[in-house]
């Protein structure tokens, strides 16, 4: 008998008859009373685990992200990929650049990206704050 059998021969994931395991529920199964929970779009059960689970905070900060590549890449197409939105601090959205010139432009501009990230994000940003990396 292997490790991952039981006593009875079968494996911990093999069903009878297409069952599931005693015990066991899959969403939309019927409750103790017999009625069938309401089936839930996966797009709003993932924020709901994610708070849930304490991964709320890295899920808005990828977003953010993202949003910000988009946004300098359709509003400031010269300085795309040569900045990133690093992290998100008390309400500021911490901007780094490689070059001074980048970093300048970024800082002229910052007034329409920062509308444009607020309306793309539903966290709250009250200021961009730009750090040229030194390499």
């Amino acid at each position: 008998m292997s490790d991952d059998e039981r006593p009875d021969g079968r494996r911990p994931d093999d069903r009878r008859g297409g069952q599931p395991e005693p015990g066991s529920r899959r969403h939309g199964d019927p409750d103790e009373r017999g009625r069938r929970r309401p089936m839930e779009k996966l797009g709003e059960l993932l924020p709901k685990t994610a708070r849930r689970l304490g991964l709320d905070e890295p899920l808005e900060l990828a977003a953010a992200m993202t949003a910000w590549h988009r946004i300098v890449d359709q509003r400031v197409p010269e300085a795309s990929g040569a900045c990133r939105l690093t992290s998100l601090e008390k309400g500021v959205a911490i901007v780094e650049t490689n070059a001074a010139i980048v970093a300048q432009e970024i800082r002229l501009r910052s007034p329409e990206l920062l509308a444009a990230l607020r309306s793309e994000v539903p966290i709250p940003i009250r200021q961009l704050r730009v750090t040229l990396r030194h390499v």
